[in-house]
């Protein structure tokens, strides 16, 4: 069993609002827009970080991270790429893979709106954590969390973290 928290677009912003989330997971995955190696140092500390690079994103991060990354943990087949669409919206750079070879998570931010569904289809669950930082469109800071085992997602939840002030 592993307790994920899941996090995108921090934009350089790591406070105690996300530490304490970060404190109580097993891994934590973020889904690109980090803004900062500082975020990620902070991260570390704390727990195992899985992690690809999105658009805002120095060089710095980008040798650190890839730009999509698929793996699985605890039986489940997960994909993350920062700018990847939504069901059945995907963008182009992974609709071939997610066709050919669905995961049974995708994972992508950029959009700063959380969101969940399912792409009834393919059998793919779909993940959006929304905006973790202060900088964007957002009004609401949010995140998710959630418990992988036995090749199953539990325990979803949406975490808000408050205004981006």
């Amino acid at each position: 069993m592993k307790r994920i928290l899941l996090l995108s677009d921090t934009h350089g912003v790591i406070d105690e609002s996300i530490l304490k989330y970060v404190r109580t997971a097993d891994q934590i995955w973020h889904a690109g827009d980090i803004g900062s190696m500082d975020v990620v140092r902070e991260l570390e500390k704390i727990a195992p970080l899985r992690a690809v690079y999105g658009n805002i994103d120095g060089w710095d991060i980008r040798a650190s991270f890839p730009e999509r990354l698929r793996f699985t943990e605890e039986g489940v087949d997960v994909l993350i790429k920062h700018i990847g669409g939504y069901p059945p919206r995907y963008d182009r750079s992974v609709i071939e893979e997610i066709y050919a070879a669905p995961p049974q998570l995708f994972i992508s931010g950029h959009s700063h709106i959380l969101k969940v569904m399912m792409d009834k289809p393919r059998k793919v669950m779909h993940f959006n954590p929304g905006a973790a930082g202060t900088y964007g469109f957002h009004k609401v800071r949010t995140m998710l969390r959630f418990t992988l085992e036995d090749s199953t997602i539990k325990d979803l939840e949406a975490i808000e973290l408050g205004g981006r002030t």
